[in-house]
């Protein structure tokens, strides 16, 4: 379910739940202990990644979906806690994404120092029949309003009238188009996403480690202190709106669409 692959002190946590590494509590519980637990390790930073041709789909809503509420809650609970635990590190942390990133995937990859994306396929590569990878917050798509706390980890990339845009239309940027208003930092072949993960923390420990680490420290405070705060994470209103006749209907809807239903 998470694996974890070691390059030379840079600690890589790769999702590993088939077919496409959709989160449930137990992986996402796995992720944030194994983030939290990095540094006692040895750990020097932390790679987070998927399979080719997907970083995670998001929320587990199949499973969700067929839960008591309070699993609900202890699954939204345990999602948070994985991106205050990425916000949070000591370690520099960056996210190979090797295709498509929604909902949850793209959330999560926003609590990471630096995001990494594969080109979306193109020419004599079959998955090209599929479109190009996507990222985004498409949250409002099935029915669930993305929290003020996620807002703010956006806006920290792309501004808050972009983010706004992006948010409020469930849109799904397309890899190119997300790495041209900065939601992720690079592109490269998909076969390439940790390599350049790694590349990039490499580069980032070869600077003098006290300075980097204060000043990461106080550059991040904000994220930390938006995300750290229950209020703003407001899981009341989000177990309220999972509730809800419109939100159930719509799960079940695109669900019913996938197949899944």
């Amino acid at each position: 379910m998470l694996d974890r692959i070691d390059h030379d002190g840079i600690l890589e946590l790769r999702l590993a739940r088939p077919p496409v590494n959709a989160l449930n509590l137990e992986l996402l519980t796995a992720l944030r202990d194994a983030i939290e637990s990095a540094p006692d390790t040895g750990a020097k930073a932390l790679v987070l990644s998927g399979r080719p041709g997907v970083f995670t789909a998001g929320l587990d809503l199949p499973w969700l979906i067929a839960r008591d509420i309070d699993v609900v809650e202890a699954t939204w609970t345990a999602f948070g806690g994985v991106c205050r635990a990425l916000a949070a590190s000591p370690l520099m942390s960056a996210a190979a994404i090797g295709g498509y990133s929604p909902a949850g995937g793209a959330v999560i990859s926003l609590y990471c120092d630096y995001r990494v994306m594969a080109r979306s396929p193109a020419g004599d590569d079959p998955a090209a029949a599929r479109g190009p990878y996507r990222i985004g917050l498409n949250e409002v798509a099935v029915g669930l309003f993305v929290p003020e706390a996620i807002q703010h980890a956006l806006c920290r990339l792309v501004g808050p009238h972009r983010a706004e845009r992006l948010m409020v239309a469930g849109a799904m940027p397309s890899a190119e188009e997300a790495f041209a208003i900065g939601m992720v930092d690079e592109l490269v072949p998909g076969e390439g996403v940790v390599d350049a993960a790694i590349g990039w923390l490499n580069a980032m420990l070869s600077m003098p480690q006290s300075a980097q680490r204060e000043t990461r420290r106080i550059a991040r405070r904000d994220l930390i202190e938006s995300i750290s705060d229950p209020a703003r994470m407001d899981l009341p209103r989000f177990i309220r709106g999972w509730q809800s006749d419109e939100t159930q209907a719509v799960l079940r809807t695109v669900l019913a669409r996938l197949g899944k239903g």
